[in-house]
C-alpha cells in the first residue's frame, strides 16, 4: 500500500490503528476510509488501485522476506517491540524499517556525528577525538556510512570497542559506497544497518534526505564536524531542529569552504559551539567524569635552528614542501634534509605528494 502514491506513512499509520491489517483496510467502505484518515480522494483512488496489484505485493513481501531470513536480517514495524523507540516520536515515522546486526535500549543513549565527504586534516582529528570520548562515555555513534567524516566515526567507535549504527539510503544489500562494505560488515557486529528502503533499492540521490531524518531522529543530538552552505549534513540538521533535538557544530577556519556550514549554524543559533566533548555532555546533561592525573609529559626533543623554523610552520593540517620552505625562509633542499631528521625525532608526520603536519 505504501508503494501507491500520494499514501504516506503518516496516513498509512492511521488507517492501521483504525482497521488492524491492511485486507481490512481494502475490505472497507470508501467512506470509512476517508473518515479513520482524513485521506484525499486521491489518495482514496491510489488505495483501490493498489488494491487491484495486491497479489503482486505479497509476492513482492515474500520475497523480500525470503532475503531477509538468508541474511538473518529483519523488518521492523513502527508498533513492534524492536522498533526503536526514538523513531516512534518523530512526525514523519517510517511505516517500518530494515535491520541487519541488533538495535539495544542502550543505543538510545547516542549521539550522531556528521559531515563532509572531504574532511580536512582538521575535521578527521576532531571526529577521531569526539567519537572515542563519547564512546569512553558509552553513547553508540549513528552515521550515514558515507566517506569521509561518516566513515571516521563509524571506524572510530569501532576501533575503541564502542558501538555504531549505520542508516542507509539504500536497501540492506547495496552498501554504498561499495568500500565501505567491510565497514558495514564490521558495524553488523557492533551495533547494526538500519534502512527504510527494501532490499534491491540503489542509491537514488532522492533516498538520502529521508535517510538523514532517521540519523537525527535515532540520536539524542546531532554533531556537524564540517560541512559545506549545501551539505547533506545541514539537512540532517535541520532535521534535528524540527524533531526538538539538540544540534552541535565544530567552528571552523573562516577562510575554509569546509566550515561555511557549522560556522552557519553557530552563526544563526541553530548550533551549539563544541570545543571538546564536554560540551556535549553538559548539553544532554550527562555527568562528566573526573580526569584522571595525567602522567608527566615526554621531554620534547631538541631542535636546531632550521628545524626550529620549519617546526614553527607547520600545523595540523598538511602543507605542501614549497609552502613550507616559503614559510620557514628555507630552500626546499634544507627543508626536506630537516624534515627527515624530524621524522626521526618522532615530531612530524609525512603524507602522500610532499604534505607535512606536526604529531
Amino acid at each position: 500500500m505504501q508503494s501507491a502514491h500520494q499514501v504516506g506513512p503518516v496516513k498509512i499509520k492511521a488507517l492501521l490503528s483504525a482497521f488492524s491489517t491492511p485486507e481490512n483496510i481494502l475490505e472497507s467502505s470508501d467512506h470509512e476510509i476517508t473518515a479513520a484518515a482524513k485521506i484525499t480522494s486521491a489518495s482514496l483512488k491510489k488505495i483501490r488501485e493498489s488494491q487491484k496489484n495486491y497479489q503482486a505485493f505479497l509476492k513482492e513481501a515474500s520475497v523480500q522476506i525470503e532475503w531477509l531470513k538468508k541474511y538473518n536480517a529483519k523488518i521492523a514495524f513502527f508498533n513492534d517491540d524492536d522498533f526503536p523507540l526514538p523513531l516512534r516520536n518523530i512526525y514523519d515515522i517510517p511505516l517500518y524499517i530494515y535491520m541487519l546486526g541488533e538495535y539495544t535500549q542502550a543505543d538510545i543513549q547516542s549521539l550522531a556525528i556528521v559531515g563532509t565527504r572531504t574532511p580536512t586534516g582538521y575535521g578527521k582529528k576532531v571526529t577521531e577525538t569526539i567519537t572515542g570520548s563519547l564512546t569512553d562515555y558509552n553513547f553508540t555513534i549513528i552515521s550515514g556510512l558515507a566517506r569521509g567524516v561518516d566513515s571516521i566515526a563509524h571506524s572510530t567507535a569501532l576501533k575503541k570497542g564502542g558501538r555504531t549504527i549505520a542508516v542507509l539510503g539504500t536497501g540492506l544489500d547495496k552498501i554504498y559506497p561499495a568500500e565501505n562494505r567491510n565497514l558495514a560488515i564490521d558495524i553488523i557486529k557492533s551495533g547494526c544497518l538500519i534502512t527504510e528502503f527494501a532490499p534491491g533499492t540503489k542509491p537514488d540521490p532522492q533516498n538520502f534526505p529521508r535517510r538523514n531524518r532517521l540519523i537525527s531522529g535515532l540520536s539524542r543530538g546531532t554533531l556537524v564536524v564540517e560541512s559545506g552552505l549545501k551539505g547533506g549534513s545541514l539537512y540532517t540538521a535541520e532535521f534535528a531542529l524540527d524533531q526538538g533535538k539538540e544540534v552541535f557544530a565544530i567552528p571552523g577556519n573562516i577562510n575554509s569552504t569546509h566550515s561555511d556550514g557549522t560556522n552557519a549554524l553557530i552563526q544563526r543559533g541553530e548550533a551549539k559551539l563544541v570545543m571538546n566533548t564536554e560540551d556535549i555532555l553538559k548539553e544532554l546533561n550527562v555527568p562528566v567524569k573526573q580526569p584522571a592525573e595525567k602522567p608527566a609529559p615526554e621531554p620534547q626533543p631538541e631542535l636546531n635552528l632550521f628545524e626550529s623554523k620549519i617546526f614553527s610552520a607547520l600545523s595540523s593540517e598538511p602543507k605542501h614542501i614549497d609552502v613550507v620552505a616559503a614559510e620557514s625562509g628555507l630552500s626546499i633542499t634544507d627543508c626536506l634534509v630537516n624534515l627527515l631528521t624530524l621524522q626521526f625525532k618522532g615530531v612530524v608526520n609525512q603524507l602522500p605528494g610532499k604534505y607535512y603536519t606536526r604529531i
